[in-house]
């Protein structure tokens, strides 16, 4: 059943690329100039062609069958294929036939055919191929009476008989006139089929429109016809043909620039009209899903595959190359001009790609650096995929710098690039401060103001990099030639990469400073505060040589705090709000005196220890995670002054939460 089901998905498509490539071809042709040449040749005195709304006719006619063809149902369609089979097989049956005759006609020869090796052989020839014909015919229209296309073996059963070589060639006439007159008739029995045929499909489409409405019929359509596919192959199949016609008028092999110039020509070639335009843009999105498939499995194997099976990527590419034609005018350029052109828009796109494998690439290496997963091979494919990131859109850059004359298009390009070399280049710092802090025995403190900083220079090299081009883009239509396209481009370029960009730098620092600015006001615990509560961090799981206390006398490491105050604005462990010790009773510069051993614990998770009972070393984070996991509604059902920080040291107005509070919590989890 899936060997069927894509055997009529191929179908499907090979069936609709002769109709796109017949609306290619009447779109190239030029009815005046058509219409001219056969005024100076010897058809002029044909009626057909006096007039010349005649070819004008023939242009309109052949685009409503084009169109014909390529939205019916593929059984109809199928069917009609085979339908123009038959008369193909039938023309085929009719040229043996007369070459038959022909050759009978020049031997001269009207003796017994067994008397004459050559007209045996000629006969016999013949035959077998009437034979073929008339059999194709009948397995096609799936019918056993295979006289209806046996007309053509007359002139053979005529030899066969020793008629005449003048009669032969009247009964070929006769032949050829009854198949004629077959497929008339034919014809003429199903001349009410296509009406039949669009009055259905009318009925079907208003029914759709008014169920669900036109977005939802242009959505059935272009499924049903799979229109990127269908495009695709189209223009493959024409820059095929290109290439093949090119290598068959030519003896000599060509050299390497040669080769490129030919790759470009042809390119141009291939999308002269909005077709083949068509055609480029969706080849180009698949070819760019193919590279960025291959990106994520090379950084991760099938894995890729499983975690995201269906990667949504590679229409901004080809969306890019279709505003670039468009804008450019592409499709009325001359062929050199347009190979030219086409040139720098196929490096904005190789530049799109860069991108969007970089943004692939990003989480995969930092996630490696940072999971202490010690499989060399995926470390050095994510190096060097990175180096690869690194080193290519430089080279591209500088290319672009020794052969082409600059303006805002190609600086574009240049941005691009270097963006994402920098862009890789903070990627590749990260991860080797990764890996120094997976060599050493204790973890870095100040780890992530590092990233911090290290993220910051490189967003502010790209802030100010995308500044710049907006700068040029702005002079250029200013003092230079203004288009209402260069004019969008460069306000969405100045919205996307630098008012965003700017507004998002802003906001993370505004950010970092609350964060910094908390932690700065929350007391520092003391040595002996650490060694009394003996506990590791409850964000990190790691030992605490220094921590700061919470208002709700929480301890934690203050980077891991600070990285968790970015988020959210709350206590890790009891989700109390964290605020400046400056306006909490009872807590000033001095440190947060502990509560009794084991009461903090019992009033957050209803423990089960006596209040002097000494707990193990590491059981407040194991306890505080399992809270985290199992008891967040509870929490979440609370109210925040069950966690209020005068609750929880001694001394404070209102006195600490009972151990039995807790012990009934637990009951009744």
């Amino acid at each position: 059943m899936a060997a069927k089901e894509k055997l009529e998905a191929v179908l499907n498509v090979a069936l609709r690329v002769p109709s796109i490539m017949l609306l290619d071809v009447l779109y190239r042709w030029d009815v005046s100039s058509f219409f001219q040449q056969i005024q100076r040749s010897s058809l002029n005195n044909n009626p057909l062609f006096q007039y010349k709304y005649l070819a004008l006719n023939m242009h309109y006619v052949g685009y409503i069958l084009s169109v014909v063809l390529l939205t019916l149902p593929r059984q109809h369609l199928v069917q009609l294929y085979l339908y123009f089979l038959t008369a193909l097989l039938l023309y085929a049956g009719h040229q043996i036939s007369r070459d038959y005759v022909r050759s009978e006609l020049e031997s001269a020869y009207e003796g017994p055919m067994y008397l004459e090796p050559l007209s045996m052989n000629r006969f016999t020839t013949a035959l077998i191929g009437q034979l073929v014909v008339c059999t194709l015919c009948s397995c096609v229209m799936k019918t056993k009476q295979i006289w209806l296309f046996s007309a053509h073996m007359l002139p053979l059963l005529a030899r066969l008989c020793l008629v005449p070589l003048e009669t032969i060639v009247i009964i070929n006439k006769f032949a050829m006139i009854f198949t004629g007159l077959e497929v008339l008739y034919f014809l003429g029995s199903n001349l009410l089929v296509p009406y039949n045929l669009a009055k259905s499909a009318y009925r079907e489409l208003v029914q759709v429109v008014e169920v669900y409405g036109l977005l939802a019929l242009g959505m059935s359509l272009w499924n049903q016809l799979v229109v990127p596919v269908l495009f695709m192959v189209f223009w493959l199949v024409l820059f095929a043909l290109q290439i093949y016609s090119y290598f068959s008028t030519r003896d000599q092999p060509a050299s390497r620039e040669r080769l490129l110039f030919l790759f470009l020509t042809s390119i141009a070639e291939c999308c002269s009209t909005p077709y083949s335009l068509l055609g480029l843009v969706f080849t180009v999105s698949f070819v760019a899903l193919g590279v960025l498939t291959l990106c994520k499995f090379y950084l991760q194997g099938y894995r890729a595959f499983m975690n995201d099976p269906a990667m949504n990527r590679g229409m901004t590419e080809g969306v890019t190359l279709l505003i670039l034609a468009v804008q450019t005018g592409l499709i009325e350029l001359q062929v050199v001009h347009r190979a030219f052109l086409l040139s720098i828009i196929l490096f904005i796109v190789v530049a799109s790609i860069l991108q969007s494998m970089l943004e692939i690439a990003d989480p995969i290496v930092l996630a490696l650096g940072a999971s202490r997963d010690k499989s060399l091979w995926k470390h050095f494919r994510a190096v060097s995929l990175c180096l690869f990131l690194l080193v290519f859109p430089a080279y591209m850059a500088y290319m672009i710098c020794q052969f082409f004359h600059m303006d805002f298009w190609l600086l574009i390009i240049i941005s691009s690039s270097i963006l994402t070399s920098l862009q890789v280049l903070g990627t590749l710092f990260i991860y080797v401060l990764f890996m120094v802090e997976e060599f050493r025995k204790e973890p870095v403190e100040n780890m992530d103001d590092v990233i911090y900083y290290v993220n910051g220079t490189y967003r502010l090299l790209e802030f100010l990099v995308a500044l710049c081009v907006v700068a040029y883009g702005v002079s250029e239509t200013i003092f230079g030639e203004w288009t209402v396209m260069g004019s969008m481009i460069i306000f969405i370029h100045s919205y996307y990469n630098v008012w965003l960009r700017a507004q998002l730098g802003w906001k993370s620092f505004l950010l970092r400073r609350d964060a910094v600015n908390k932690i700065k006001s929350l007391p520092v615990a003391t040595k002996e505060q650490l060694e009394k509560h003996n506990d590791i961090c409850a964000i990190c799981y790691q030992d605490m040589k220094s921590a700061v206390i919470t208002p709700c006398s929480h301890f934690f490491h203050a980077g891991c705090l600070k990285k968790w105050l970015y988020v959210q604005e709350t206590c890790p462990l009891c989700h109390c709000h964290l605020k400046n010790s400056s306006q909490l009773p009872g807590l000033g510069a001095d440190p947060v005196p502990q509560p009794p051993a084991g009461a903090e614990q019992h009033a957050l998770q209803g423990g089960t220890e006596a209040p002097g009972q000494e707990r193990p070393r590491g059981s407040g984070a194991q306890e505080g995670s399992r809270d985290k996991d199992e008891g967040i509604a509870r929490r979440s059902d609370s109210q925040e002054g069950t966690c209020d920080p005068k609750e929880n040291p001694p001394g404070a107005e209102d006195e600490a939460l009972p151990v039995e509070v807790g012990l009934e919590e637990k009951q009744q989890e």
